[in-house]
């Protein structure tokens, strides 16, 4: 296991279409904790396989940019992914992070860089945070990997986190760990970012609808963790110790929607999501989010969507690349 104060040379190996945002926000984190300390307590490459500077999902790319086998040492290499991450999953990124697994690398991820750890075998039995969105397909894909829905997770020598802001937060727990509470108070500081109530407790990883109703949110909380196998109205309700027509006034209340056809609409919108993200078959799909017969699910998706989950499928994701043999 690698001390996360240990991690000062880092590599950013900047896949095509990734996502900017997450990149500098990590690497600033980086840059900041040098200028307030007045030292170098950090160093950086930004990185691609061949040396070619990537061009960002914002059309950007980073200069100066180097080769990967040119790096030189580093303690911990960050994959940073973002829009169309199957496609830069390629087998010579593959092999290079094995490469440097098998050397001691501590391996992380940015947004959906994870992908390509995970596509690796590089992240199994690891805890793992990935961009919401992704995160469905991802569990579907990779069982063996346990993706938790927080904005970041360290576990040992793997280091993965969400997009956006959440990569700062990453990262200003590194320099915590090197520095202090105080130093990555520094940081945040120049950035006008206010750490103290994350503190308290994790930084969640998906937007969730505010409901103001207490018991309202936990029967919201039920539903998505039982897409697979719904529970009933009146299932629900029992587990809540309130009855079933209690549970349809709250839900028509704050949401003007009976429970229902809210749970319906949570079961169809991550359906989307494993059509859009993920390679299963339609036919698994509509299994995945509760659905026993491949007729119902499409019924039901053509109704809420306006078009049947096959053309989903064919209009949203691209063929991926054939996997290299093992």
């Amino acid at each position: 296991m690698r001390d996360t104060a240990s991690l000062t040379r880092i590599g950013f190996l900047t896949l095509p279409n990734h996502s900017m945002i997450a990149c500098a926000n990590a690497l600033e984190a980086l840059r900041m904790a040098n200028y307030v300390t007045e030292g170098e307590l950090y160093s950086w490459r930004i990185l691609t396989i061949d040396g070619t500077p990537a061009v960002a999902s914002n059309g950007l790319s980073l200069s100066p940019t180097h080769a990967l086998a040119e790096a030189g040492p580093l303690d911990l290499l960050l994959v940073c992914g973002g829009i169309d991450v199957r496609h830069a999953a390629t087998p010579a990124i593959a092999d290079a992070l094995r490469r440097l697994a098998r050397r001691g690398v501590a391996l992380g991820a940015l947004c959906t860089g994870s992908f390509v750890l995970a596509e690796a075998g590089l992240l199994d039995f690891y805890r793992c945070a990935v961009h919401w969105e992704n995160l469905p397909a991802l569990r579907e894909e990779f069982p063996r990997i346990d993706f938790v829905e927080e904005a970041f997770a360290i576990d040992r020598d793997r280091l993965t986190c969400t997009g956006g802001v959440a990569p700062l937060e990453m990262m200003l727990t590194l320099i915590e760990a090197k520095g202090g509470r105080a130093l990555a108070d520094k940081v945040s500081e120049q950035f006008i970012v206010d750490r103290a109530p994350r503190r308290a407790e994790k930084v969640a990883a998906r937007p969730r609808p505010l409901l103001p109703d207490p018991t309202l949110a936990r029967a919201v909380r039920l539903m998505e963790a039982a897409i697979e196998q719904p529970l009933g109205v009146s299932g629900i309700a029992n587990r809540l110790g309130v009855s079933a027509r209690q549970l349809e006034r709250l839900f028509q209340r704050h949401l003007g929607v009976a429970p229902a056809a809210y749970q319906l609409r949570l079961r169809l919108e991550r359906a989307r999501e494993l059509l859009r993200l993920s390679p299963l078959p339609v036919t698994d799909v509509g299994l995945a989010c509760g659905f026993q017969s491949a007729a119902h699910f499409s019924t039901a998706y053509a109704r809420h969507f306006g078009r049947p989950p096959s053309r989903e499928r064919r209009e949203a994701v691209p063929p991926a690349p054939a996997r290299p043999n093992a």
